[in-house]
């Protein structure tokens, strides 16, 4: 609810006036609504690119039409987005491209036309989060001899736009996805098996959760926050308490050679990605209800899954073929019975996907 002083009165009521006779306003007081853009709706599709390559794109599909619009983010700005897209992030009216290549760019969500980037003193970006007004960013940081990563950081940049790097605070390594609560930044840090609490305010860490596999991803589950954690030859779904800023319950299931990209379906459903990796790749989607310990082990068998999304106003699933990076790649498109509904050919390493 937005409440106005009196002494504020007059001036919003001639604001309003001067809007009311511009004939390029198309502001409704009443509603706040904005004319959609091109982009506002449907689903966008995160195509990661080849290495060495660096032509990771975004496609659009409007699902109701099928039609489909390739390299939106080039269309948009009249250039490549040169680099390998990690993750897309949509948060305070803003669209985060995370190039693991070493930026992120910053565009309109409606017509990815580019508001700004950060694309110095990063190394190998995976995420974002927004917390206190400031950006923060996760990343492996620099590779060492032995090809480890013991420098890892989360950035803190003080523009949402943009900007340069105002800080690093040193993690666990490997850090993934950010989850912002209040006034804290937690850290799915997943080779240090751990998620590190920052304080937003004193950009510092402030509290570390030991996790029983690697951490990846963060989601809410009837009002609780949850991070699904896997290792060889399990999952794991870990709740913590946001208040209490400590481990509530683990829930497992045996699921080996879980790949850590999940998609969460209806309910407390979750598709889970497998893979045996080199050099058979023998690729799976299990199953599970995290309320009820049901498990359906073999939903989806094949080779080259690379990602899967979960549409829940259509109750569609979206798995992506990555086709060996080799060209372009696919997404197939499935009831929740399994059942086939349509393939799409997509940009190069299809990898994960935002439902808007």
């Amino acid at each position: 609810m937005i409440q106005f002083s009196k002494a504020f009165l007059p001036i919003f009521l001639l604001a309003l006036a001067f809007s009311a006779c511009d004939p390029t306003s198309h502001w409704d007081p009443t509603t706040d609504e904005r004319p959609l853009g091109a982009y506002d709706t449907g689903i966008l599709i995160m195509n990661e690119g080849a290495f060495g390559a660096n032509d990771g794109e975004v496609t659009h599909l409007n699902p109701s039409t099928g039609t489909l619009t390739l390299s939106v983010f080039e269309k948009a700005n009249g250039r490549p987005f040169a680099g390998l897209l990690e993750d897309l992030v949509l948060e305070e009216d803003r669209l985060y491209l995370v190039a693991n290549t070493g930026k992120v760019e910053v565009v309109q969500p409606g017509d990815f036309k580019s508001i700004g980037a950060i694309e110095k003193d990063l190394d190998q970006p995976r995420s974002v989060a927004i917390a206190r007004g400031k950006l923060f960013i996760s990343d492996y940081g620099p590779y060492d001899a032995n090809y480890n990563t013991p420098s890892s950081y989360v950035a803190v940049v003080q523009g949402l736009d943009g900007g340069v790097v105002k800080k690093k605070i040193p993690v666990s390594s490997k850090p993934e996805d950010l989850y912002a609560f209040g006034s804290y930044v937690f850290v799915a840090a997943s080779e240090g098996k751990k998620v590190e609490v920052l304080d937003a305010n004193a950009e510092l860490p402030f509290k570390t959760l030991d996790m029983p596999g690697q951490p990846v991803q963060f989601f809410e589950l009837n009002g609780d926050l949850w991070v699904f954690c896997y290792d060889a030859l399990k999952v794991y779904f870990v709740s913590i308490s946001k208040s209490g800023l400590s481990q509530k319950e683990i829930r497992s299931f045996p699921i080996a050679q879980a790949t850590g990209r999940i998609a969460k379906g209806d309910a407390d459903t979750f598709y889970v990605l497998t893979s045996s990796g080199w050099p058979d790749y023998q690729d799976g989607i299990s199953v599970v209800s995290v309320g009820t310990g049901a498990l359906v082990s073999d939903w989806k068998k094949g080779s080259g899954f690379y990602g899967i999304g979960y549409d829940s106003d259509r109750q569609q699933v979206y798995l992506a073929n990555a086709k060996g990076f080799q060209g372009n790649g696919e997404v197939v498109v499935y009831q929740q019975s399994g059942a086939e509904i349509t393939k799409l050919t997509v940009g190069r390493g299809p990898s994960g996907f935002l439902f808007r």
